[in-house]
């Protein structure tokens, strides 16, 4: 019986549209009873565009060996990278840090990319592919840049913005074509140095790095923004998730 549950599932993997996609989850919160948590808009973005939703959460001992089940990740946002990780300077702003999801994530971004596996990393999942690469983040935006550009407007709602797009780049194809693009945006950490191969691609208008591309790395788009939030027929955010599960 266990044989034929197993051929099963795997018949069901090699269908047309019928894609695995890892989804990392939210930190472990301890407040009352454990739990690891994830907003439904993701699992709700992968489903959408015909996937299967796989949830990941952190402490596995061996996170690399989680992504050959796979066929796709989903880097999600979320709270903070921990200055450690991110080089970041210690500042009041920070929320939500976590070393486990940290070190969970960071080995699932290296592994994804020595695999060459269709991934999208979303906001926080960009700063985290970011660090595994030996760069670094800056710790509150504000501080750097100013309030030209609202990256955030509270902790509890998603604001929007435009964003420039290199016209030559895959995220420009995956947009049809599109040089500029308003964007959910939701953060207030994002690139100071850039990790090792890492190309900008996109930009706020006030410089801050929306988006960038690996070299060698063809089947990685990494975006500031929240496409998960963007999911209407033809929207800018559901063509990466369509794009995610094409590819």
């Amino acid at each position: 019986m266990r044989k034929q549950s197993a051929q099963r599932g795997e018949a069901e993997r090699s269908q047309p549209g019928r894609r695995w996609i890892g989804v990392t989850t939210y930190r472990r919160e301890s407040e009352g009873r454990e739990r690891f948590t994830l907003p439904a808009a993701y699992v709700n973005a992968v489903r959408e565009v015909g996937g299967v939703a796989v949830l990941l959460a952190p402490g596995e001992a061996t996170p690399e060996e989680l992504l050959a089940r796979l066929d796709g990740l989903v880097l999600s946002g979320g709270g903070d990278l921990d200055p450690q990780f991110s080089r970041a300077e210690e500042h009041a702003s920070v929320y939500g840090t976590c070393p486990e999801r940290d070190a969970f994530e960071i080995a699932l971004a290296r592994a994804a990319v020595a695999r060459d596996l269709p991934t999208l990393a979303i906001c926080r999942g960009l700063q985290v592919l970011n660090v595994a690469r030996g760069g670094t983040l800056h710790a509150h935006l504000p501080d750097v840049v100013g309030d030209e550009v609202a990256h955030r407007s509270s902790q509890v709602e998603a604001t929007s913005h435009p964003v420039s797009i290199e016209a030559c780049s895959d995220l420009a194809d995956a947009l049809g074509g599109e040089a500029l693009a308003s964007v959910p945006s939701w953060h207030h950490q994002a690139i100071a140095q850039l990790g090792d191969g890492l190309t900008p691609i996109a930009w706020a208008a006030d410089g801050v790095i929306e988006a960038v591309e690996l070299v060698g790395a063809r089947r990685l788009t990494a975006v500031q923004w929240h496409p998960e939030l963007d999911m209407a027929p033809g929207a800018a955010g559901r063509r990466l998730f369509e794009q995610l599960v094409r590819r």
